[in-house]
């Protein structure tokens, strides 16, 4: 431990481990590393529930549990998400409700009314920032807002949110948690850019600290995979999308690369909303495989079964969101292809990294040329490869980051 003495931390969030949201996976590495600083921490999240949009096997039949552990204990309720994520109505009803019993937990978490230092809260959901807020005032502790994904910027860019009143309620709650919070940590400086220009006049509390990847839990392996040989992919090479198959990413470029260059194997791994209708639209292709979600402990050998990893990201979404995937792909030595918006946060990562080739958002000509390009170069796919991970292992480690929100949880900036 750094800076002081230690702290008592509430952290409230939607995924924790073992569930393996992106999100999760990202807040239990820092809480693991705050831990190893030093720090009580006490987590209230959501029960295991992201891989079917339903509470897992094992978990059900209590509202609430508390488990206690080294560092603190894990306090995990049920999520209230309902079956459909096309359901925005009963999707937002479940955010409020499910914060609203997170924020009662808070109140309690690591014993009450023992005051805290910090609470650090993340969104999405855009509704944990107020309870976040509230919970921080009532403890006694600094309140630090933790936005992945801008909200609802990236629902409205999409189309998922279309009515008025909707979006300026959404509105309205953003721009009081942002003024309200005491820091708002962001992932990029375009993220930060987006924010300030919503709260005018205070912004020095937002603090750009980027997403990290484990080198030590992901790295470089020999493609020849058991889960490659599943995808029964023959000798053909293998271009992967891994992630949420959602409407934010443009996945029907993948499709179309796939009509385009058929000797290549197009995997898509992952579930979501947007999963059965790409299935659909995928029926006459061949050479397209979808998988669902893994295991978290098996994420190091799917991502290394790839020759060529897609980043596709619909246009107006690079300012909103940087999907973390992109780590864990550099982590992996593989190259990939990014489709998202010029002069945001993955092209930069990708030119500074030397990892791949960037395109333009939702331009099939320029994707597919990219992704062909990649193919046809075992020597530069392997070039670009050793460059992501060398650049990944000096500019995301899980320590580094730690170190920077220890510092803001502190009131240090």
């Amino acid at each position: 431990m750094s800076g002081g003495r230690a702290l008592r931390i509430v952290v409230l969030c939607p995924h924790f481990a073992p569930d393996t949201a992106p999100t999760g996976v990202v807040m239990t590495r820092i809480v693991g590393e705050l831990a190893a600083r030093g720090h009580e921490l006490h987590v209230v999240t959501a029960l295991p529930w992201y891989r079917t949009h339903a509470v897992e096997d094992g978990w059900d039949g209590r509202p609430w549990r508390t488990e206690r552990t080294a560092w603190g204990s894990v306090t995990r309720v049920h999520p209230m998400g309902g079956r459909s994520k096309s359901n925005l109505l009963r999707r937002a009803l479940g955010f409020l409700a499910f914060s609203a019993l997170v924020g009662v937990l808070a109140l309690r978490a690591g014993g009450r009314p023992r005051r805290v230092d910090a609470v650090l809260s993340m969104s999405p959901p855009l509704t944990l920032g107020l309870t976040g807020w509230a919970a921080a005032r009532l403890r006694g502790g600094r309140s630090t807002f933790n936005v992945q994904d801008v909200f609802p910027d990236a629902a409205v860019e999409t189309g998922a949110i279309s009515n008025r009143a909707v979006i300026a309620a959404a509105r309205a709650l953003e721009r009081a948690t942002y003024r309200r919070s005491d820091d708002v940590v962001l992932l990029s400086d375009d993220l930060r850019d987006n924010v300030a220009a919503k709260v005018p006049g205070r912004t020095s509390h937002l603090r750009v600290v980027p997403n990290f990847v484990d080198t030590a839990a992901i790295a470089p392996m020999d493609p020849d995979t058991p889960y490659r040989r599943g995808l029964a992919a023959g000798g053909a090479p293998v271009v992967m999308y891994a992630g949420n198959v959602g409407y934010s990413q443009s996945l029907g470029l993948v499709l179309a690369a796939a009509a385009a260059l058929p000797s290549a194997c197009f995997v898509v791994n992952g579930d979501g909303s947007a999963r059965a209708a790409l299935e659909r639209e995928a029926a006459h292709l061949p050479n397209v495989r979808f998988v669902g979600y893994q295991p978290v402990e098996r994420l190091a050998e799917v991502l290394a079964s790839a020759d060529v990893h897609v980043v596709p990201l619909r246009a107006g979404l690079g300012r909103v969101s940087v999907p973390s995937k992109t780590y864990s792909i550099l982590a992996a030595g593989r190259p990939l292809v990014a489709a998202v918006d010029p002069g945001t946060e993955i092209p930069r990562m990708v030119e500074a990294s030397g990892s791949g080739i960037c395109v333009p958002p939702d331009d099939e000509a320029s994707f597919i040329e990219a992704v062909a390009r990649l193919l046809a170069d075992p020597e530069g796919r392997a070039r670009m490869g050793r460059s992501a991970r060398q650049w990944v292992e000096a500019h995301a480690s899980p320590a580094g980051v730690a170190e920077r929100y220890e510092a803001i949880l502190r009131g240090d900036g």
